[in-house]
């Protein structure tokens, strides 16, 4: 029920997600009514969807505390439940990041060794993917927080992109050593000194992008600021190149032989490709959509899932933390 649009995104892409992959099975929480409108009267895939009814949504701008305490027979609260019950392997949402991220922590507890769970996604980047974290769990934290998110993503790195020793790096406001806030520059230290972290240094924000390390570590702030400054911009981008091309009679016919190239380009490009992001540190797979999230982008995220359960990506998550 969460994000934007609700159903109108969510059943679509749950019925797409049913069609790639017939042994899965998806348990949609929410207001019945508003999601039978959504689902076609005659379909194959409806014999593997549930309907798990709640007219309690929980809203976008509702305290994360508020809605742990008030709103427990809410769709967010009840669909996390359903991963802590073991009824689902995995819980999927565009609701609430805050209320997202303190329900799990309460009904599926942390591995032992986390303190918080931190929000992790793939970016794209010159040399194919990175992962970036925190996106917005934690707005404040400490060089030990950091030093966690560092362990856990690279983890992620390891178990969902298959390298062996993924290199971090630490988002900061310049390369130089004395550049940063104390937090950060202990954070550094942390990094430095670890064994089990192949830590490159600091890296920029103009460098998000550009493949040189695996992993980038941040607080929650910076990290989504730095998420939805580049989604602001690829819309900017391309908003410009439209303008451009209507112009005039003969950018429009330059437009016609550069569809081809501009397509492929928007597709790398396009966040809904990107979009999930996983909760790491949990006791079990929850992932978060951009609230913005269209079907395709939503549909994305619930691949994301899929890839998670299948890699046993929180088990393997916690070996890395308690082997520090």
């Amino acid at each position: 029920m969460g994000g934007d649009f609700g159903p109108r995104v969510t059943v679509p892409a749950s019925l797409r997600a049913l069609k790639e992959n017939p042994s899965l099975y998806i348990l949609l929480v929410g207001d019945q009514a508003q999601i039978s409108a959504c689902l076609p009267e005659h379909s194959a895939y409806l014999s593997r969807i549930e309907i798990c009814h709640s007219d309690i949504s929980v809203a976008m701008d509702e305290n994360p505390k508020s809605a742990l305490r008030h709103y427990k027979g809410s769709s967010i609260h009840l669909a996390v439940q359903s991963v802590a019950d073991r009824k689902a392997d995995a819980c999927v949402s565009a609701g609430n990041t805050g209320a997202l991220a303190v329900i799990s922590r309460y009904l599926l507890k942390m591995y032992p060794g986390v303190s918080r769970p931190a929000i992790c996604t793939l970016l794209p980047s010159r040399a194919g993917e990175c992962l970036m974290l925190d996106l917005g769990a934690n707005l404040a934290c400490d060089e030990y927080d950091l030093f966690q998110f560092a362990m856990m993503g690279s983890a992620m790195a390891g178990v969902m992109q298959n390298k062996a020793s993924p290199s971090v790096g630490l988002l900061n406001v310049g390369e130089e050593e004395l550049k940063g806030t104390d937090q950060i520059r202990r954070a550094a230290a942390l990094f430095s000194s670890s064994p089990h972290i192949e830590y490159k240094g600091f890296v920029e924000g103009s460098d998000i992008f550009t493949g040189d390390v695996d992993v980038i570590v941040c607080d929650g702030i910076s990290g989504n600021t730095a998420l939805k400054t580049s989604e602001g911009v690829v819309r900017f981008l391309f908003q410009q190149i439209r303008q451009a091309f209507n112009r005039s009679l003969y950018s429009r016919f330059i437009s016609l032989l550069a569809r081809p190239v501009l397509k492929r380009l928007r597709r790398s490009l396009n966040p809904e490709q990107y979009n999930g992001a996983v909760l790491l540190g949990l006791q079990g797979v929850v992932v978060k959509s951009h609230g913005a999230a269209e079907a395709e982008g939503f549909y994305r995220a619930i691949v994301h899932a899929q890839r998670a359960v299948k890699a046993d990506l929180c088990q393997k998550v916690a070996e890395k933390i308690q082997a520090q």
